[in-house]
């Protein structure tokens, strides 16, 4: 965790606010395929989102071959965290939580290129685990989970690497406040990462001259291979086999096939964030992408240019997960880590000594709940 990135005048490790004026938090996420910032107030059931901000920068983008960040894909991403540093200072933000995930772990260059972010914009970037990377997506998706059901399986479907993890509704751990986060107290009975996400599959799988079903089922027969073989979770098989359980899906990847099902004329969270969808219009949406170019998926309005060649390698890890853990229904997920981190944020200043607060104010902005 670190400090707001300091503006001119600002005294270090301290960020003034107005009278009047609710403290913002802001969490970075900077993944393989995406950077992504949300800025939030605290609220009584959650926190107020005042700003959030995404671009896809592909910073992974040939690491699976070179073992490299590009310099291309690093002045993308460097771009992209430039504006993120102004937001946050423009926001005045009290604290701020920015994590790195699989890029930055595989590369090589990884490290030097974080040291870099921190020198050229104030953001202090930390190389989170991909153990810390399941537990914030499932902080953040908490709000989904249905609570009649037994079980649920959250997918974070990234750039460079895929979460699974295996999540008791019964067990308790799941009611404790935003300002009570504490990832030990999180009822995950069973996590696994595969380094294998939407960028690294769509580069080992190019779509160029392919025959659709064969080259879509190579990409969901990979993954499962990645999967089937994890023995950790076969105590919860009994409750999915029964109905008992559910998947929450959490990706651009599954959103956009989200978007598609619905037939949106523009990319809508309020229609998308917390959507059920049945196993079968999974099946459905990915069916129409496969029959559909890339120059035709790019002009959907849901997936556009930037996913046209990346969502495709979604949905067969989606797929592949489907047919090994199956599930009637899944809730899609316009969130997960950057609201698992401001969770953890906040409950961190929770435990700080108090200061003197300058009063109250509202922000105009979605609220979330945990």
């Amino acid at each position: 965790m670190s400090e707001a990135p300091s503006a001119p005048g600002d005294r270090p490790g301290e960020r003034w606010r107005p009278p009047g004026e609710p403290p913002c938090y802001a969490a970075l996420d900077l993944g393989t395929n995406n950077c992504r910032l949300l800025i939030a107030t605290p609220s009584p059931r959650g926190f107020r989102v005042v700003e959030a901000y995404s671009r896809i920068v592909r910073l992974g983008e040939g690491l699976s071959q070179s073992g490299q960040l590009s310099e291309a894909a690093m002045e993308r991403a460097m771009a992209a965290l430039k504006v993120c540093a102004e937001k946050v200072r423009r926001r005045k933000a009290v604290r701020v939580k920015a994590v790195a995930t699989q890029a930055c772990r595989a590369a090589l260059n990884g490290v030097d290129f974080v040291r870099r972010v921190a020198e050229e914009t104030g953001l202090r970037l930390q190389i989170i685990t991909p153990r810390e990377e399941a537990q914030l997506s499932v902080a953040g998706c908490m709000s989904l989970f249905d609570r009649q059901a037994e079980a649920a399986l959250v997918v974070d479907v990234g750039g460079g690497s895929t979460e699974l993890s295996w999540v008791d509704l019964q067990g308790g751990g799941l009611d404790a406040k935003p300002r009570q986060f504490a990832a030990w107290k999180l009822p995950i009975r069973a996590w696994l990462s595969i380094p294998v996400g939407v960028v690294t599959l769509a580069e080992q799988f190019p779509e160029g001259a392919r025959a659709e079903l064969a080259w879509f089922r190579a990409m969901v027969d990979d993954v499962k291979a990645r999967i089937e073989a994890f023995p950790h979770a076969e105590p919860l098989r009994a409750v999915f086999a029964s109905g008992r359980a559910h998947m929450v899906g959490t990706s651009g990847a599954i959103t956009s096939l989200a978007g598609l099902h619905l037939g949106l004329p523009r990319y809508d969270r309020n229609q998308v964030d917390g959507l059920w969808m049945t196993r079968a219009e999974c099946e459905t949406a990915a069916d129409r992408l496969l029959g559909l170019t890339a120059g035709e998926r790019a002009l959907e309005p849901c997936i556009g240019a930037d996913r046209a060649d990346l969502v495709l390698a979604g949905a067969a890890i989606l797929q592949a997960v489907q047919e090994l853990w199956p599930c009637s229904r899944v809730r899609v997920a316009d969130r997960g880590l950057r609201e698992g981190l401001l969770m953890s944020l906040m409950s961190d200043q929770q435990q700080r000594p108090r200061r003197r607060r300058r009063g109250g104010g509202g922000a105009s902005a979605r609220t979330v709940t945990a």
